[in-house]
């Protein structure tokens, strides 16, 4: 096969194009893998997704759902057949092409700042429809993150060329370039005057002005180094309206401009963990009243609370009722309709509640355990009534 002509190559800018199939097969999936002898559609390499768009025949338009590349040949994803030999016409979605290079160049000039300032590299990278992950084998602050965004967005701003070229070999042995890999035959350099040089396949921007923004979204520690999340252009734009929305809501909620929404929040917690802590001694209170209306001399004693009772208040439960039965104690808290977290404790007598979670698990299908003088579990899908009533007959 001769080698398929890649228009995206020429300029990145190309939206349609004419071409001719040379052949189109059947794939596993019911779908067709088509290969053109020229395409401006860029497939998916270097970690970052593939272009979209339509090929339209002499009858209809056909979705490119995704484009790959192997050995040379490129491959578009298309739900019918074409014929061997027919001439089509290719169309990007450019809106998807474009966010990509916005995306694309902007980790360019990210990287790069990373090189130069810190001498990390990028090892890891992945541009999809949804996120932008670059991954550097040494540590960042939050401060130097800071940091580098700013001088990220200071070269958008001062919207410098970038020249993506196949220099020839005399020139490439003397370019310093930042690659993952050894390179060896045509290589693509693609420079951003004074932040970047780098090996790279993908289609970029003219110019960094056309990035708009650059904003980090996440940073963590990934492999000894660190993970970073990044959007910008369009993507940037809406994380931060979404951003934006969430603290217009928060001012109105709490009737406060936005620089007082911390404050005001770090208030409504310490408030929330004083009437906790209050609610709870309450409770406390409240279950040793209860537990004293029950007959000193009731053998086993069960108590069904609802499904807000913790496991701390019914692990106190239980201990409670075991100092004064002699029999077992149990607290079950649920409900039938959500099921049920128990928790059992031996009395005074120590009966053994071995025979207690043996017929939990085989009758009802409990899950838990524990040994002969404490079992806890849960259970579902049962009517407590049932449950109460094959345990007091042990």
């Amino acid at each position: 096969m001769e080698k398929i002509v890649e228009i995206y190559y020429e300029s990145a800018y190309i939206k349609e194009f004419d071409a001719a199939v040379i052949s189109c097969e059947k794939r596993k999936d019911g779908k067709y893998d088509l290969i053109l002898d020229r395409t401006a559609f860029f497939p998916e390499q270097g970690g970052q997704s593939s272009d979209i768009g339509t090929i339209t025949d002499a009858f209809k338009s056909h979705d490119v759902t995704h484009v790959s590349i192997k050995d040379g040949v490129i491959r578009h994803v298309i739900d019918e057949p074409l014929n061997e030999g027919e001439e089509v016409h290719g169309i990007i979605d450019w809106k998807h092409r474009f966010s990509n290079m916005q995306q694309h160049t902007g980790e360019h000039i990210f990287s790069g700042i990373v090189s130069s300032e810190y001498g990390y590299d990028n090892v890891g990278f992945h541009l999809s429809d949804t996120e932008v992950t670059m991954d550097y084998n040494g540590l960042l602050t939050p401060d130097n993150i800071r940091d580098i965004e700013l001088k990220v967005n200071r070269a958008i701003w001062e919207n410098v060329p970038v020249i993506c070229e196949f220099p020839d070999e005399q020139t490439l042995k003397s370019l310093n370039y930042r690659s993952k890999k050894e390179l060896s035959g045509d290589v693509r350099i693609v420079t951003v005057q004074g932040y970047d040089v780098c090996a790279c396949c993908a289609p970029h921007v003219e110019h960094t002005g056309e990035i708009g923004i650059l904003k980090v979204t996440g940073l963590q520690n990934y492999k000894g180094g660190v993970r970073i999340n990044i959007l910008c252009g369009r993507r940037a734009l809406e994380y931060i309206n979404c951003q934006q929305q969430i603290v217009d809501e928060l001012s109105r909620q709490f009737t406060t401009s936005f620089d007082n929404i911390i404050p005001s929040v770090k208030k409504l917690s310490s408030e929330n963990t004083d009437l906790k802590s209050e609610l709870s001694t309450v409770k406390e209170k409240l279950i040793e009243y209860e537990l004293k209306e029950i007959p000193s001399d009731k053998e086993n004693v069960i108590l069904v609370k609802d499904e807000s009772t913790d496991g701390n208040s019914m692990r106190r439960i239980v201990n409670l009722l075991a100092q004064g039965h002699d029999g077992f104690c149990g607290v079950f808290a649920g409900s039938d309709e959500k099921g049920y977290k128990f928790v059992f404790s031996s009395g005074q007598k120590k009966k053994d509640l071995n025979e207690v979670i043996k017929v939990l698990r085989e009758v009802f299908g409990a899950k838990g355990g524990g040994n002969a003088q404490m079992i806890q579990g849960s259970l579902s899908g049962i009517e407590i009534s049932d449950v109460l009533e094959k345990i007091e007959e042990l």
